[in-house]
């Protein structure tokens, strides 16, 4: 129903001090009416600043059944982080709702209806907590006002408990269930009027359960996928099958901005189910989402398709791809290792760095090297599509639903409002799947079988060798030190091809948002500090990995502070926080960072006591400075990104013939306030294993443009025993910042620190990823 004042806007509290005497209070009463000046100045930020914003009407988000049970809409991507539990969790915790009365349904793409639904960037906690509350906070007045109108007693003698709505008075009460029908006939009342519950009312929302740390703590909801998830009911991409459908793959260029010259389809037609062969128009570069182009095959089966496609013979023409046919990895590497000897664009400077450098008593100088990376998730893309009567339905596994609408509209020449898709579940996402260009294939092949659905799978390899990599890195820096061994000077030249590749002509630089992820935001306290930005040419589809720039940028600054620190001779954690200076907050526009995650830099700042915590918690927990005997050691790393802070302190063995074995790895996260601590841990767990990867295994080469892996035989990720045997993760407790992103800002550290922990077990000193056979 209508909401008396949906134009207050209470999404982003200006000021982190409002927040800090807010949270944590015996309640958090929303009684400011803020006018509309503030309201728009506070868009630029958070939530209130993407693309379709934030809903917080419970009308959207909260059903309630007659016989009781509770749907929570989920309007984000689940893509293993959780948050169709989290979410679910926070809704049912603020509204009273009995966890076994609840249930979780995902909401189609539709922007307009439920706000912003791009799930990247760690965001959707921290967007969606607080509308999440309201709306939950908003249907539980709504239910305790329908009862206050049947009992004909003032609302406030009513109140909400577990699943019911008592009138203590009279001893009266009604069921969710039994008062859901009068309270969907109620107006949404304004935001002014919520009162959300006290963190001791709470019952769900940061707590724990399960053995943590060897600690048995209480019960907490289970996951509300994960039963589904292991029997094998829940239903992903690849799970749609709908009657009558068809199946397609594409053969597509192997380098990137290739075309077909020619096609002999014959044979391919010979194969027994092959129903068609489509060529399929690529894109131009810079491409974007859209599809490369190529041949698709379609048939009554995927194997059909796929050995059709092997039947094809293509000649392609490389001339459009123009220099990307002779992209060899191993040359572009040295060609970046070359510029990265020159100065480059000027990021960051204050001092004198050339003098400093000039003047100091011993130089430490390292080039860092992390190669292309595929996102391969578990679940390569796939999507359905059918056309009928000039309308698209899509069913596929996206993490943004909107892109992928628009893809559709824009490839069909289509009204947006012609299209519908429903969100699956996701076996993986890393970013992948944020680029609909394989849905948008799907429409393609469709539109020529109208009626008919089209299921157009990706394989293995085509994944990997069609990715959209994570960018190929080299960072060189070099750093002076006086008679103490303390830092005088820090130069850093960082070379990435641009993502921004993607969507105009290639500005061989990183754009603000990719300096921002820890490069310009490199918080140590040395006097002379330039921070250099030299050019670096894209040649293949260039998209965000898990953390994205964070992890080249962390992985250098890192092994390069403890390079620094073994020059010293001294402790690598007490150097750095030495490196760090004293808690402080540092502006993030002070050191030329305007982007800050799209977050409002006062109530995230960059914030130097939070990132010695987590220094001193994970060394601390992980015993720091014991002895470890020999070919074993410890390493540390941390870093600052999507507006969280992360250490972890590895425990390695190497013996002699260069076996790695990771003993125990502590991790210690402050993310601000914990809604779910349970898939926070999940996540720290996640990202631990899949750095392990980063650093050890995983590595897309090129040569004349076509990438040289295919499958996990030689694109490597971690297997069971690559894992640490022991991980630990030690949440800080932090109700009184802004809250932070989760699901990538545990990456980061991994590379470096377990590239630091080599170094003290072994004396080897790693430079360019992934470590590979460099033990041996």
């Amino acid at each position: 129903m209508n909401r008396s004042d949906d134009t207050l806007l209470l999404a982003n509290v200006s000021r982190r001090g409002l927040l800090k005497g807010l949270v944590g209070g015996s309640a958090l009463l929303l009684a400011a009416r803020w006018d509309l000046a503030l309201a728009n100045e506070q868009a630029q930020f958070g939530a209130g600043a993407m693309p379709g914003g934030w809903v917080d009407n419970p009308n959207v988000f909260i059903q309630i059944d007659s016989d009781g049970l509770v749907t929570i809409i989920n309007n984000r991507a689940e893509m293993g982080q959780g948050i169709r539990t989290s979410l679910a969790v926070v809704a049912a915790d603020e509204l009273g709702a009995e966890w076994d009365q609840v249930r979780a349904q995902q909401a189609e793409g539709d922007q307009d209806k439920y706000g912003n639904q791009n799930t990247d960037g760690s965001r959707s906690m921290r967007h969606w907590y607080e509308p999440m509350r309201r709306a939950a906070a908003a249907a539980r007045l709504m239910l305790e006002q329908a009862a206050a109108n049947q009992w004909d007693v003032p609302v406030h003698e009513v109140r909400a408990e577990i699943h019911k709505v008592v009138h203590s008075a009279t001893g009266r009460e009604l069921g969710f269930g039994g008062l859901a029908d009068a309270a969907r006939e109620l107006d949404v009342p304004g935001r002014h009027a919520l009162v959300l519950k006290s963190d001791s009312e709470l019952r769900f929302i940061g707590k724990e359960s399960g053995l943590i740390n060897g600690e048995l703590k209480s019960a907490h909801p289970k996951a509300i996928d994960g039963e589904d998830i292991v029997t094998g009911k829940a239903i992903f991409g690849a799970d749609i099958d709908l009657e009558n459908t068809l199946y397609a793959v594409i053969a597509r260029p192997p380098v990137y901005g290739a075309k077909v010259k020619n096609v002999d389809d014959s044979e391919a037609l010979k194969v027994a189910g092959v129903k068609k062969v489509i060529r399929i128009k690529g894109a131009s570069q810079p491409a974007a989402f859209n599809p490369l182009g190529g041949v698709a095959v379609v048939a009554s089966n995927t194997w059909a398709a796929m050995e059709g496609r092997k039947a094809l013979k293509i000649e392609w023409d490389n001339a459009p791809a123009g220099n990307n046919a002779d992209y060899t990895s191993d040359a572009y590497r040295k060609s970046l290792e070359k510029a990265a000897q020159s100065p480059g664009k000027v990021i960051r400077q204050s001092g004198d760095v050339e003098a400093a450098l000039q003047n100091a008593e011993k130089r430490v100088s390292a080039t860092y090297y992390m190669p292309h990376m595929a996102q391969a998730t578990m679940e390569p893309p796939v999507a359905v599509v059918m056309i009928k009567n000039g309308k698209a339905e899509a069913w596929a596994p996206v993490q943004h639903p909107r892109a992928a609408r628009e893809g559709i509209a824009g490839m069909l020449e289509m009204d947006l409002d012609n299209v519908t898709l429903h969100q699956t579940l996701l076996g993986g996402g890393f970013g992948r799947k944020s680029k609909p260009d394989f849905v948008m294939e799907a429409a393609l092949v469709a539109k020529a079988f109208e009626g008919q659905p089209i299921k157009l799978q990706w394989s293995r390899e085509d994944d990997i060798h069609h990715a959209y990599f994570h960018a190929v890195s080299v960072d060189h820096l070099d750093a002076g030190l006086d008679a103490e061994g303390k830092a005088t000077s820090w130069r850093h030249r960082t070379l990435s091809p641009s993502i921004a590749s993607l969507f105009m002509p290639d500005p061989k630089h990183k754009g603000e948002f990719e300096l921002g992820m820890g490069f310009n935001t490199m918080p140590f306290n040395i006097p002379a500090i330039r921070l250099e930005n030299p050019p670096a040419p894209a040649h293949v589809r260039i998209g965000w990995f898990r953390s994205v720039y964070n992890l080249p940028h962390a992985w250098a600054i890192q092994s390069f502070a403890h390079e620094m620190a073994v020059a010293a001779g001294k402790d690598h954690r007490d150097y750095v926080l030495d490196l760090l200076g004293p808690a402080r907050e540092i502006h993030n526009l002070t050191v030329g960072d305007g982007w800050n995650y799209g977050e409002d830099p006062d109530l995230h700042p960059i914030d130097i006591g939070r990132m010695r915590r987590v220094i001193e918690r994970a060394t601390a927990e992980a015993g720091w400075g014991r002895k470890t005997g020999k070919g074993r050691g410890l390493g540390l790393a941390f870093h600052n990104s999507f507006v969280s802070y992360t250490a972890i302190v590895f425990d390695v063995e190497v013996d002699d013939k260069g076996k790695l074995t990771i003993h125990r790895a502590d991790i210690a996260f402050d993310c601000g306030p914990q809604a779910n601590p349970e898939r926070i841990r999940s996540q720290m767990e996640g990202s631990c294993v899949m750095g392990i990867g980063v650093a050890l295994q995983s590595e897309v080469t090129f040569k004349d443009g076509v990438a040289q892996q295919d499958n996990f035989d030689s694109y490597l990720v971690p297997r069971m025993p690559d894992a640490p045997k022991v991980v630990r993760v030690h949440l800080i407790d932090n109700p009184n910042d802004a809250m932070g992103g989760v699901g990538e800002p545990g990456l980061p550290p991994v590379a470096p620190a377990l590239c630091n922990a080599i170094y003290a077990a072994t004396g080897k000193r790693i430079r360019r990823l992934p470590v590979g056979n460099q033990l041996s």
